[in-house]
């Protein structure tokens, strides 16, 4: 592989795992939330001083060799969604605000579920490729990149430092007051119907469980990123919350810094695809085989499900789940007909 003798290739875990020298840290009503500021007050992610120093070197370098980063992003999901910020704040201007209390709780656990990235177990890479892969990303998995998403997701509770699961809860908080409702749990994961077969049998299971599971993630975050705005976009509604609008304003600014905390995930697993889709891939019967004909297949089919196919089935599930409850409230049924006036135009969900 060309080397770059301009470029830094090659990062130390410490490096990647590096913080900036803070000004003051990030501190929320005494909870000490990871990150912190700059001496202007402006917000700076964690373990962002060497990570995005190494992120920009290898996408500089990957570009240089003819390729680039998975050309993708929050744009492509498409689908209904329900509730749309317009039929939340519906719900919590008519008292039924619990179910945005649920929507948050369960956002700070599913961030929270993130640490496990922190353990993974990685295979050895190096093998499956033909080009040196030690100044590269994805030759840096092992040595602090998948840890530190990890962490930024969970946080480091045996420090007290809150990752983005805390974060969640300190700007539900924030708008609800603690203990506005009781606690929620995720729903059950809707799995794709072709989950467990093998889509690419060149290479090793493991390998390929990585490489999907790097590709599922990518789509998470994507859609992570349209809910995130839009809880937003809820969060700075002004006749919401209005008792506490300065708390849900800053509810609002917590989560923009999750979400400039994401950028650097969505980067990186663009730039591992990238760098995989560049590469040459030894396959299990000796041969070899272009990197791009392993990610395309199943990036395609991992599109087709999550744009057209999962939207839907959540979409029906939540609006079925919603509709129980409203009509069980006085004026349920006036409540739910304002509801669905308000659905995403092209979608005609269950009555």
């Amino acid at each position: 592989m060309t080397r770059h003798s301009d470029l830094q290739l090659v990062f130390t875990r410490e490096e990647l795992l590096s913080d900036h020298d803070y000004a003051r840290p990030h501190e929320i009503d005494g909870q000490r939330l990871h990150g912190g500021y700059d001496r202007e007050g402006n917000y700076i992610p964690p373990r962002s001083l060497g990570r995005s120093k190494a992120i920009a070197n290898w996408s500089e370098s990957l570009r240089r060799r003819g390729g680039d980063l998975l050309d993708a992003d929050s744009s492509l999901l498409s689908g209904p969604r329900v509730p749309n910020p317009a039929q939340q704040s519906l719900l919590v201007r008519r008292g039924l605000d619990r179910f945005f209390w649920n929507a948050l709780t369960i956002t700070g656990k599913i961030e929270g579920r993130g640490r496990m990235l922190s353990a993974m177990p990685l295979p050895r890479l190096q093998p499956l490729f033909v080009e040196d892969i030690s100044g590269t990303a994805l030759g840096h998995l092992h040595k602090g990149l998948m840890h530190a998403h990890g962490i930024d997701e969970g946080g480091e509770p045996e420090k007290g430092i809150g990752g983005h699961d805390v974060m969640w809860f300190v700007a539900r908080d924030l708008a609800f007051g603690a203990d506005a409702h009781p606690d929620a749990e995720p729903p059950e994961r809707i799995a794709r119907p072709e989950e467990g077969t093998r889509w690419m049998p060149e290479v090793d299971e493991p390998v390929e469980m990585l490489f999907a599971f790097l590709m599922n993630l990518l789509v998470i975050e994507f859609r992570a990123e349209i809910g995130f705005a839009a809880t937003q976009e809820i969060m700075r509604t002004p006749d919401l919350f209005p008792n506490r609008r300065p708390q849900a304003e800053e509810a609002a600014e917590i989560i923009e810094r999750i979400r400039t905390d994401e950028l650097i995930h969505v980067e990186s697993l663009r730039l591992y695809l990238g760098e995989l889709r560049s590469l040459t891939v030894r396959t299990l019967d000796g041969g070899t085989m272009p990197g791009s004909e392993l990610v395309d297949p199943f990036w395609q089919g991992l599109l087709d499900w999550a744009t057209v196919e999962q939207p839907r089935i959540v979409a029906e599930r939540m609006h079925g789940e919603l509709r129980t409850r409203i009509l069980e409230v006085p004026n349920g049924q006036r409540i739910l007909t304002e509801f669905d006036a308000l659905a995403d135009p092209g979608y005609s969900l269950a009555a």
